[in-house]
């Protein structure tokens, strides 16, 4: 069959590879969509990954093509959403059903085969059945969404509080999305490109409040517009700078709520640290997000909000390659070519 094969930082080819073995408890997925994410570039271009050669890819959906031997055998031609996160199942956070915390994970697409790929061999207990409503595409952007779901939950946010969004990829608009949702009026989303303004108000931002870093001075503009601050702050970008500007303009009492991932090492200033002291900051940090099963979990919530055209994440899809050029599509947003915000492959 077909993949993407990282053989070694930067080695990142279309190639050949042996079709996968299928375990008892586990089912080959024919792969129909497959996402892009932003942690996969520094993965394939810069940092590398645990052992090679890796197929990456943890964002995909597909069909149910061969199960294993103690598989019920009704999987088979199903439609499926996957959630990577493969947990162990007995540390103490997977006995409280906290699988996103697992000590000892394992994780398609960065420490096992993922979606790259035509076939793929995943748990059963990872898959998710998708309604009719929903297409390979949504399904393919669950795992982005999920986490951005987590993010809210998390925040434990109510009704009439101001929230700030900063950093606008997949995860910061597929917040908005989510609030905006939920009928939250006073959002301020921070971005660094025109077109994210304009992305946002096909979102629906007619009720947020945009600001263009690179165009305004963003701690005067949070001035003016939230004087008070932000009753929960969203840094969706992860570096020492928009940390500690998040914690800057959170409101007293309020929450940062750290998503994005680190870019670099981060110091804290002392300024900041009394902020967090004598604001009586809650700070809160996410990385993934709840699978378990139930119809309350985020990859559940995030279905139903779908299946119910309540909140439409293909919106977000800026390219759709055919498999062959899944390659193009790594190389543009490791060069920023142009604007994009998720590259999706269909096959």
């Amino acid at each position: 069959m077909k993949a993407y094969q990282l053989n070694a930082i930067g080695d990142f080819t279309y190639t050949d590879v042996a079709y996968p073995s299928c375990g008892s408890d586990e089912v080959i997925v024919q792969v129909k969509a497959a996402g892009i994410c932003g942690s996969d570039i520094p993965r394939i271009y810069r940092t590398g990954t645990y052992s090679y050669p890796l197929i990456p890819g943890h964002e995909f959906s597909g069909i149910v093509s061969e199960t294993g031997r103690d598989v019920d055998k009704s999987w088979l031609g199903k439609r499926v959403g996957i959630f990577p996160l493969i947990p162990c199942r007995s540390c103490a956070p997977c006995q409280n059903r906290q699988y996103e915390l697992c000590r000892s994970y394992s994780y398609l697409g960065s420490r096992t085969a993922g979606g790259f790929a035509q076939y793929v061999t995943v748990p059963v207990w990872n898959l998710l059945e998708l309604p009719e409503p929903v297409s390979f595409e949504q399904a393919a952007m669950l795992e982005p969404m999920a986490v951005a779901m987590h993010a809210v939950k998390r925040a434990d946010l109510k009704n009439g509080q101001t929230t700030a969004i900063c950093g606008l990829g997949t995860i910061g608009l597929l917040l908005y999305q989510i609030l905006t949702e939920m009928g939250l009026e006073e959002i301020f989303l921070i971005g660094n490109k025109s077109y994210q303004e304009e992305l946002a108000g096909n979102l629906g931002a007619n009720r947020a409040y945009f600001c263009n870093k690179q165009e305004k001075d963003v701690d005067q503009w949070l001035e003016e517009a939230m004087p008070s601050g932000a009753d929960v702050f969203f840094d969706c970008v992860g570096t020492e700078e928009s940390v500690e500007q998040a914690l800057r303009h959170t409101a007293p009492g309020g929450t940062g709520m750290l998503v994005g991932n680190p870019a670099s090492d981060m110091r804290l200033d002392r300024q900041t640290y009394w902020k967090i002291l004598r604001n009586q900051l809650t700070i809160k940090g996410i990385w993934n997000s709840s699978f378990t099963h139930e119809d309350t979990d985020d990859w559940h919530t995030c279905l139903d909000l779908i299946a119910r055209k309540r909140v439409a994440p293909q919106k977000l899809i800026s390219h759709r390659l055919p498999f062959d050029r899944l390659g193009e599509g790594t190389e543009l947003m490791r060069d920023k070519r142009e604007n994009y915000t998720k590259v999706m492959t269909v096959l």
